[in-house]
Formats: C-alpha cells, sequence, structure tokens
C-alpha cells in the first residue's frame, strides 16, 4: 500500500473518531444534566481518547498525503472553506480548553469546571461535527484534486 492509500483509509478512520468524539460528547451532557456524574465522566474520557486519536491518525494522514485541493467549484467551495476554516481554527482553540477542563475536573474545582465548560462545550461539538462534513464534502460529495 503506497502513502496515497495508506493516507485515503485513514480519512474515514478519522471520521469515524469524529463521530465518535461527537457521540461521548453528546452523552457527557446528557449525563450531566441527569446528574449522573460518573457516566459524564467516563463519556467526556471517552471525547477525549477519540480527539486525541484523531489527532494522531489526522497528522499521520497529513504527512503521508498533504492536503487536499477540494473539488467544488462555486458556492460550494465558499461554504466548504468557510467550514474548512472554522472548524481548523476553533479546533486550535478547543485544544487548550479541553486541556484546561481536565485540569480543573482533576482538582475538583467543578465551578470553575462548570462555567469553562459552558464555553468549550459547544466549540468541541462544532469542531466535532464539522470534521464529519468535511470529510463527508471532501471524499464523498465533491472529491479532492
Amino acid at each position: 500500500m503506497d502513502a496515497q492509500a495508506l493516507g485515503d483509509a485513514l480519512a474515514p478512520v478519522n471520521a469515524t473518531l469524529n463521530a465518535t468524539s461527537t457521540l461521548f460528547l453528546l452523552a457527557g451532557f446528557a449525563f450531566i444534566r441527569a446528574r449522573r456524574i460518573d457516566a459524564h465522566r467516563k463519556a467526556m474520557v471517552g471525547a477525549v481518547t477519540a480527539s486525541a486519536l484523531f489527532l494522531v491518525f489526522y497528522l499521520i494522514r497529513f504527512g503521508l498525503t498533504g492536503s487536499h485541493e477540494f473539488a467544488g467549484e462555486g458556492l460550494a467551495r465558499t461554504v466548504y472553506l468557510t467550514i474548512l476554516l472554522t472548524h481548523m481554527v476553533l479546533a486550535v482553540v478547543v485544544v487548550p480548553l479541553v486541556l484546561r477542563l481536565l485540569f480543573l475536573a482533576s482538582r475538583e474545582r467543578f465551578a470553575e469546571h462548570r462555567r469553562l465548560a459552558r464555553w468549550a462545550y459547544p466549540v468541541w461539538l462544532y469542531v466535532s461535527v464539522t470534521g464529519i462534513v468535511v470529510y463527508v464534502l471532501l471524499y464523498h460529495v465533491y472529491g479532492y484534486r
């Protein structure tokens, strides 16, 4: 298997990891609303694990194949690039937020954790969902050059 084929094989793995992270995030939110603290903790550890694995596999895929030029044109290209740009910027922003949330939870500083999570959670959820959207548009709808 050459580098391009391996990179293309990693793309659906990454999309699956984003979807897994999304499901864990949604479950974690539902659990904390229901005051099921242990289930919330487990779901959020799952979300962190899926996101961290995504990052590792994404870097490997990028190292193998580089970036891909979106094949769509016109409005589709504008929409794709807007989603991609916001996804990339917020993906960078969310990393220190998640690390801070983990730190606060590990120190049982739950009031601070809760305040930060109100901002970090929607950003993290957006990054996970838009990662799937980018994958679908790039690999299944329009393709790349």
